[in-house]
């Protein structure tokens, strides 16, 4: 379950391709974080302008979206009430996990009654790349090849991971730039 930044979602979409795990959200979600990014825009941006965004994601990974957890939602117990959705989602899409910057009104115990857990998105990342680190290298390099118009040098997107709190993919990656340079130029040894 994820409501992530531009440059993270774009990644973890990348990354869900892989097939490493299985990325779940629901339509309350994708409400959730379009009002966000209106809200916390310094544009002009409505949510009507992120909607080809919000079928762009759900095109990308197959099964994504999560149905028939409303009902669950008002039996759930959580510190933010506003959350509850997001717990009956990974309840009913049987989650193994949920993504969130916001740990706090997902409390580990209670979560864990549930047969989840919760994780920071930076945790979750270093943990695909553990699974995998070759593919999970390559979803790097197909994401950050998406950014053509200007181009993306691996430093810029490295920041920009950095910048978007998850400093220890960033670093992991920035640890990692001569594997992705030798990816990149077609040098990487067999």
């Amino acid at each position: 379950m994820f409501s992530l930044g531009v440059r993270l979602r774009s990644l973890i979409l990348e990354l869900a391709q892989t097939g490493l795990f299985r990325a779940r959200w629901s339509e309350d979600i994708h409400r959730e974080w379009m009002n966000a990014a209106v809200t916390r825009s310094n544009r002009e941006i409505t949510v009507d302008d992120l909607e080809p965004t919000r079928r762009a994601m759900d095109q990308a990974v197959l099964d994504c979206l999560v149905t028939g957890y409303e009902p669950l939602i008002s039996g759930l117990k959580l510190p933010d009430p506003g959350d509850r959705h997001v717990l009956a989602a990974a309840i009913a899409g049987k989650a193994s996990a949920i993504v969130t910057f916001n740990l706090k009104d997902f409390p580990e115990a209670l979560i864990a009654s549930f047969g989840l857990h919760v994780k920071h998105p930076d945790d979750f990342l270093l943990d695909v790349a553990s699974i995998d680190s070759e593919s999970f290298f390559e979803a790097v390099e197909r994401d950050r090849a998406h950014y053509k118009n200007p181009p993306i040098e691996i430093d810029e997107y490295i920041g920009t991971l950095d910048r978007a709190w998850v400093k220890k993919t960033a670093k992991l990656i920035m640890d990692s730039r001569i594997i992705l340079a030798a990816t990149e130029t077609g040098t990487g040894g067999d």
